[in-house]
């Protein structure tokens, strides 16, 4: 970590380790889940630098991670204002209470003003389910998370030239569609919606660039090398949440309802109308490809202020 805000030249970020149902802090190789681990913490604390970041390792089972959220939204001692949640996997490979379960907790989340991201998977629109079908990504697919999707960005310079959605093919491209389990939320209304019977939440709700060739310089067990993935979509968001916490009176919270209320048509996100993940299709607005698109920070920023009295 320090080798690697060094070089960034950026301050490291003080790292807490909380061990939930005696999982802990194992590295092993550097294409192991370690890249993961290590992509979440440096992509969001590049983004908002001397963040306070505390990793949660718990066992690589449901109830582990079910553990790992709640002593996270529940950590009285650390208090975080964000989650960002890397790991899923298509909802048909849950169980129903499984996800009650996992979207209970995300609900106390946004009581308690938390906001969760959640990538929304690379396997585009089948989720990596080989029976010709589209699946929604879980956790993402919660009505109650953040759901990330995937660009594919080019940049000149400073200046973003082209954003299209990310596909390279059906084992890389952005997750997303409509859940299968949760109905639709209140805030997604208004949407039209794909064809689904019975209709349910769509994901994803926002998005970022995800393309592993245009992707993120991280440091992993001691080599340079670059990952992307939907997994570095949720620790961007973290991060440029975590920024707007510091200059709101107090913190965003469970954003969805904004972004599709008195957000939607301010020019928070930079809309993708390009490309599809399979199933679905970009269109102008929110698409079930990108959501409502990629961060745009600085308009981000000054809705919440204008609308920081109804902040949730």
């Amino acid at each position: 970590m320090k080798t690697y805000f060094a070089g960034l030249k950026l301050p490291a970020p003080t790292v807490k380790v909380v061990s939930v149902n005696g999982g802990r802090n194992q590295p092993t190789t550097a294409n192991s889940a370690d890249g993961e681990v290590l992509l979440d913490i440096e992509v969001a604390a590049a983004v908002a630098p001397k963040a306070r970041i505390v990793v949660y390792f718990a066992p690589n089972t449901s109830q582990g991670f079910l553990n790992a959220i709640t002593a996270a939204v529940h950590d009285t001692t650390n208090k975080p204002s964000i989650i960002s949640i890397s790991w899923g996997g298509p909802e048909s490979t849950w169980t129903a209470q499984s996800m009650d379960q996992f979207d209970q907790t995300f609900q106390a989340a946004a009581l308690l003003g938390v906001t969760v991201c959640c990538a929304a998977g690379d396997n585009g629109s089948a989720d990596g389910v080989a029976d010709g079908q589209p699946h929604a990504d879980f956790p993402a697919s919660s009505p109650h998370a953040l759901a990330c999707g995937g660009t594919k960005l080019t940049a000149n310079a400073q200046t973003i030239s082209d954003e299209v959605v990310w596909n390279e093919g059906p084992d890389s491209a952005t997750g997303g569609g409509l859940s299968a389990h949760f109905p639709v939320p209140d805030y997604q209304r208004a949407l039209t919606l794909p064809t689904a019977t019975p209709p349910g939440r769509g994901l994803p709700d926002v998005a970022g660039d995800a393309d592993p060739a245009t992707g993120y310089q991280v440091r992993v067990d001691g080599q340079n090398m670059v990952i992307g993935g939907t997994s570095a979509v949720a620790p961007l968001w973290a991060g440029l949440l975590a920024l707007l916490n510091q200059k709101l009176p107090k913190p965003v919270g469970f954003l969805n309802p904004l972004l599709y209320g008195s957000l939607a048509g301010k020019n928070v996100c930079r809309d993708i109308t390009s490309g599809t993940n399979g199933a679905f299709a970009a269109a102008p607005g929110w698409d079930a490809c990108t959501g409502w698109g990629s961060p745009q920070g600085a308009s981000l920023l000054a809705a919440l202020q204008s609308a920081s009295p109804s902040v949730a």
